[in-house]
């Protein structure tokens, strides 16, 4: 049951970078609806015709249904139209139904159906936190790593090591109420 947590709240994650692409999730079940309209609020775009780039600058939301992709900047990589990468840049926080995950930076590479997500990385849902350096999720398998890195770590995370709490929901794992004996029976 706490890796399907795990996995929703990563699935969120990745479905909101691929909204932040412009390009549809390959399935609706990870709580993208592509029907939805995207919105992008930002205090300033810039669009590069030459390089094909749209970049979005200053507390950069994008939303779509019930997924938002918040960063300083995200820059879209849209060769013939078509967007083909993502990047998200400075206090990148993902938010949905199923949870939270943060990070310094992310990536989605479209045609890979890859997102990465690097630096401080914080995956949250309810009070369930997992912590690591870098995420990498496949949206084609369905498959999440987080890793830790050697280099360097977070101030109290240890070097090259990936953290999990998972707090039991309330009334998890206590037994249920025995019916007391009826003392006049054997």
């Amino acid at each position: 049951m706490r890796a399907w947590t795990i996995f929703s709240l990563v699935a969120s994650m990745l479905t909101a970078a691929a909204v932040a692409a412009a390009a549809p999730a390959p399935g609706t079940g990870l709580g993208l609806d592509s029907s939805q309209p995207i919105a992008v609020n930002a205090d300033s775009f810039l669009a590069d015709l030459k390089n094909e780039t749209g970049t979005y600058t200053g507390n950069v939301i994008v939303t779509q249904g019930q997924v938002r992709l918040h960063a300083d900047e995200v820059k879209v990589h849209a060769p013939g139209g078509r967007a083909a990468s993502m990047e998200a840049n400075g206090n990148v926080v993902v938010d949905s139904p199923s949870g939270q995950a943060v990070g310094d930076s992310g990536t989605y590479d479209v045609p890979q159906q890859t997102i990465r997500l690097s630096g401080n990385v914080v995956l949250t849902k309810d009070a369930n936190v997992m912590r690591g350096n870098a995420l990498e999720v496949s949206m084609a398998t369905g498959i999440a790593r987080l890793t830790g890195d050697t280099a360097s770590a977070a101030p109290g995370q240890p070097r090259g090591r990936v953290q999990g709490l998972f707090v039991p929901a309330p009334g998890a794992g206590k037994a249920a109420p025995q019916t007391p004996a009826n003392p006049g029976t054997k």
